[in-house]
């Protein structure tokens, strides 16, 4: 049975076609015509149709998204936003089941249909975090599809505990455990990432690992965590995150890198922070190295920054690596879209039939266009629902 027939819209902004869903995923994508079949028509006019955008790095548990306006505090280092972020976290109420769905919506209004969301868990906060991101999936009815991974913010081995804490969150369903500076916040990175792999291996998870170091200490890094991802079981499921330092060096020593990355199958999040050395993408791209996107904290006590719109992020990856030609901007959409769907665990994102019909509506001339002005999202469906209808949420 179809559910719903989106007619005279222009996927990728190619030619005019009718989109049909059935059971919330793409029965079949064809040319523009009389209405075929029944189900609700929708009446797409003509706009640009891309597939729901993925952001591939989020902390939608640490938001005040929703409540009065906090001010930026702490030192700007990433232990000083740690320390600050752990003494002030409680009297905001976070983690807060209304401020995640809040944020959630927000990523729908923007046309975000899935998510990779890391977690804290912490020896103060426990658990209770992934347990408040899953209330607030369940209060939008599964509208944002949130992928976890279970994140220890506040380092692992110094903290003894947390590594069980990990462990728990993996065999409760988190589908990936989480990292930090493993030299640099531990002090101690074999210890770190043989405990982590360890984890990974025993739950069958991946792993993703936030690298804020930098220079030859974050290269020395992405060593172990490569060399250790060809020695075990996780190939192809394991993610560095941030990584500024691959930017850093060398243009031979990021080559080597990229390289050694492609051959273990470990992939990329990037938020694209200006002041930050442009990724060697190209190369990245050519060797099959994964790139998501992601917009890092929304709000939070990290940054007041943020909006939850990663096709924004897709236009400041853009600027930050000078991407201008039509076919580097629509790569640029193409790691918010389709190139990201990996990182969620999705064989195919994109407006074809058999995926999830997550479509995303906008008044755009073509992807370029609706790149550089990141236009209000008129239309989205997720898992062939309407969530947003003339810009507005509906759920």
């Amino acid at each position: 049975m179809v559910d719903v027939i989106l007619t005279n819209v222009r996927p990728w902004g190619g030619a005019p076609a009718d989109i049909v869903v059935s059971g919330g995923e793409i029965r079949s994508v064809q040319p523009a015509g009389p209405a075929p079949g029944d189900g609700d028509h929708l009446d797409g006019g003509g706009l640009l149709a891309l597939p729901g955008f993925i952001n591939a790095h989020a902390h939608v548990d640490k938001s005040w998204w929703g409540q009065p306006w906090v001010s930026y505090g702490g030192e700007t280092t990433t232990q000083g936003r740690i320390s600050h972020e752990r003494a002030e976290r409680d009297a905001l109420g976070i983690p807060s089941a209304d401020s995640t769905a809040a944020v959630l919506r927000e990523f729908l209004r923007h046309g975000t249909t899935a998510v990779r969301s890391h977690v804290d868990v912490d020896l103060g906060v426990g658990l209770r975090g992934i347990e408040v991101v899953r209330e607030a999936v369940v209060a939008l009815d599964g509208a944002v599809d949130v992928e976890i991974v279970a994140f220890p913010q506040d380092g692992v081995v110094r903290r003894p505990g947390v590594l069980d804490l990990l462990d728990r969150a993996a065999a409760a369903g988190a589908t990936s455990i989480g990292g930090l500076d493993p030299a640099s916040i531990d002090r101690d990175p074999v210890a770190q990432l043989d405990g982590l792999f360890s984890v990974a291996e025993r739950r069958g998870v991946g792993l993703d690992i936030h690298l804020h170091d930098r220079g030859e200490l974050g290269a020395f890094q992405f060593e172990l965590i490569i060399d250790r991802t060809l020695r075990t079981g996780l190939r192809g499921r394991v993610t560095v995150s941030h990584g500024f330092a691959l930017g850093e060096l060398p243009a031979d020593r990021q080559l080597r890198l990229v390289e050694a990355c492609a051959e273990a199958g470990v992939s990329w999040a990037t938020v694209a922070p200006v002041r930050t050395a442009p990724l060697p993408w190209r190369a990245m791209r050519e060797h099959g190295v994964p790139i998501g996107l992601g917009t890092d904290g929304i709000r939070d006590l990290w940054s007041p920054y943020g909006d939850g719109d990663i096709l924004r992020v897709a236009l400041g990856f853009a600027r930050l690596h000078g991407l201008r030609t039509d076919e580097e901007l629509a790569h640029a959409v193409e790691l918010a879209t389709t190139r990201a769907a990996g990182f969620v665990h999705r064989a195919a994102h994109d407006l074809v039939a058999g995926a999830r019909a997550d479509i995303v509506l906008l008044d755009a001339e073509n992807v370029q266009d609706a790149l550089v002005r990141a236009p209000r999202r008129e239309l989205v469906l997720a898992g062939g629902r309407v969530v947003v209808q003339d810009g507005e949420l509906r759920v």
